[in-house]
């Protein structure tokens, strides 16, 4: 179906028509952290109301295939790109699937399941926005851009903990890697309504344990909560919006949380936040911010709360 069309005929809003899922993606280079930024969506939304979606299921080899292959699992062609672009189309239509399963920690392809689309769809990978139709299949789209280095650490850290490789099995496939992460994976940053990096503030010096700060760039493609009434009332310091550019040179927001902001201010920005969408009472859920082995980050919890806002707004 031409990417026009899945548009159209998402916005119909005809009483027989199913009703659709909010769709979104979250496109990254592997460990950027998709998974950590999904996860505490998904946990506070409840497993009743949300269904994600790894995009990388769509591989078409397993890891030992792989080895002998003139490309890695970042290249489209290591993909079922056309069956993730059908499978999303009917997910955004409010259809099931019968999805691929990859298993990351065996490295092995296995039984297919049945999924059905909640009242939300979280697809999650490293090739969600690769194509033009499947964009179209999507209400937010989100990129994650750590810097290199700090990516780099974290699936040295990941591979060599969960996957089984060793610290040099894991530097020489990020090597092999790199052409067709700075090929395929990157250029889907500029498709992104909203890009998030979580990095250090430059020139600081702050205690190791310090949480990463972060920068999230918020396209005019989405209409965001108005962050400046938020911040302009609770006088924040540490937690600032500006006018920035793009790399396009376009004009965008730029929202900066950085990691050592006091947890009373972070916690006036989260209230008024959670209150922009209508919430009648209580707290924001305490599963934002959550990081592996019992870690919390306030950066990441304002992050997700941002993306848990247009999640909502989108519903309705």
């Amino acid at each position: 179906m031409p990417d026009k069309l899945v548009r159209m005929r998402r916005v119909d809003g005809s009483p027989s028509s199913t009703r659709r899922p909010v769709m979104v993606a979250v496109a990254g280079d592997s460990a950027a952290g998709k998974t950590t930024l999904t996860r505490g969506l998904a946990q506070s939304l409840g497993p009743e109301r949300v269904t994600v979606i790894g995009a990388d299921d769509y591989h078409r080899y397993d890891r030992e295939e792989r080895k002998s292959l003139p490309f890695t699992a970042l290249h489209p062609d290591c993909n079922h790109i056309e069956i993730m672009e059908q499978h999303l189309q009917l997910l955004a239509m409010g259809q099931p699937i019968l999805k691929p399963v990859y298993d990351h920690g065996t490295g092995l392809l296995t039984r297919p399941r049945l999924v059905e689309p909640r009242e939300f769809v979280i697809v999650e990978g490293l090739l969600p926005l690769h194509t033009k139709l499947s964009r179209a299949c999507f209400d937010i789209t989100v990129y994650l851009d750590p810097p290199e280095p700090i990516r780099k650490q974290w699936k040295i850290a990941r591979d060599t903990t969960k996957r089984g490789y060793s610290v040099e099995q894991v530097v020489a496939e990020l090597e092999r890697r790199e052409p067709e992460s700075e090929r395929f994976i990157r250029p889907q940053r500029r498709f992104a309504d909203i890009i998030v990096r979580f990095a250090p503030v430059p020139e600081r010096h702050d205690p190791p344990e310090t949480p990463l700060s972060a920068e999230l760039v918020l396209r005019p493609t989405i209409r965001h909560p108005d962050l400046s009434r938020i911040l302009a009332d609770s006088e924040q310091h540490a937690i600032h919006l500006r006018l920035s550019r793009d790399e396009d040179g376009r004009p965008v927001d730029a929202l900066h949380i950085h990691g050592y902001a006091p947890p009373e201010e972070s916690h006036v920005v989260r209230k008024a936040i959670w209150s922009d969408l209508g919430v009648d009472a209580g707290d924001p859920p305490e599963t934002l911010g959550a990081l592996g082995e019992g870690g919390h980050s306030e950066p990441l919890a304002i992050t997700q709360l941002l993306l848990l806002y247009h999640l909502v707004a989108a519903s309705r």
